[in-house]
């Protein structure tokens, strides 16, 4: 059998690109070169030089987080360029990059999401707003961005204009949800037309993190990870449903990871991403090592999805 010719995308042009860095470095020890012949590219610098060799290219994997990279618009040049590659396509990455639709789409699909309230964040009414609807502690997250980038925890009214501002310094429009506390968990899924959920995975941020900031992320050590997530094989069973509803709402391909909240024995839904993290200690990959699938293994089974017609 020969080998694939495998772009691999990683950098980029977003907050989140030395992330997208590492986790690229990463990918590429442990893609197989026995069955693949690798090729990088960088989109922020290379995007010419991808162009020029699209035809020699079999399938690309892209490993890149936030803007230009998750929200649909290197999915679109390569559907351009006629070259395969794994994960959602241009529809399911615009939707589940922006917080705001894809709220609505969980809503509409019968997911359990917190409260909340769409506002500009310039809007001089926000507070009277929040504090009438909400209430406050509130989470206020940009309409775009991962990794917790722009996002605060607002427990009073005067800590509001400073996350509202930071929140702008992303997007016009913010998401404000009103505070859920209890145990934050992910749940992984894969496959294509019939995705199946993976184990789930328990984050506990050390004590210093009021939630999963980005240097909880990935900061070494800052945040502890157990698989699978202790609950009780009811919350099991439920959580997992809704990752699975969660990707096909947002129609997602491949894999996904949606975060969510078990409060007072229910789940929320917070979030989906449809590039999850890829190192070797990732939770998509720790929740594929629970089940039996090696960091390696995995790449291969993402890169069959790509090439799977449905």
């Amino acid at each position: 059998m020969s080998k694939l010719t495998v772009a691999l995308l990683s950098g980029g042009r977003s907050a989140e690109r030395e992330v997208s860095l590492k986790s690229g470095d990463q990918v590429y020890q442990a893609l197989d070169k026995e069955k693949y012949h690798v090729r990088r590219y960088d989109p922020r610098d290379d995007l010419g030089k991808l162009m020029d060799e699209a035809a020699e290219l079999d399938v690309a994997v892209i490993i890149l987080h936030g803007r230009y990279g998750e929200d649909g618009t290197i999915q679109g040049l390569l559907e351009l360029l006629d070259i395969p590659y794994h994960g959602s396509g241009v529809l399911g990455s615009a939707l589940g990059i922006n917080k705001i639709q894809s709220k609505k789409l969980y809503e509409q699909a019968g997911l359990p999401v917190s409260p909340y309230l769409v506002l500009d964040h310039a809007d001089p009414d926000a507070q009277a707003n929040i504090e009438e609807t909400l209430g406050f502690p509130v989470v206020v997250k940009p309409e775009h961005e991962g990794s917790s980038i722009g996002l605060s925890i607002v427990g009073e009214a005067s800590q509001l204009l400073p996350a509202l501002e930071l929140a702008g310094e992303y997007d016009r429009l913010v998401l404000v949800e009103k505070f859920i506390a209890g145990t934050e968990i992910t749940g992984a899924v894969l496959g294509n037309l019939n995705p199946e959920p993976l184990p789930l995975v328990e984050i506990l941020p050390g004590d210093q993190y009021d939630f999963f900031t980005y240097e909880a992320k990935y900061k070494p050590g800052a945040t502890e990870e157990i698989c699978p997530a202790r609950l009780s094989q009811e919350l099991t069973g439920k959580a997992q449903d809704y990752a699975v509803r969660a990707h096909q709402a947002l129609r997602c391909r491949g894999y996904s990871r949606t975060d969510m909240i078990v409060g007072d024995d229910e789940i929320y839904v917070l979030e989906t991403n449809t590039i999850p993290g890829m190192t070797a200690t990732s939770l998509y990959p720790q929740a594929a090592a629970a089940a039996g699938m090696s960091f390696s293994e995995l790449l291969d089974r993402l890169i069959e999805l790509a090439l799977e017609k449905d």
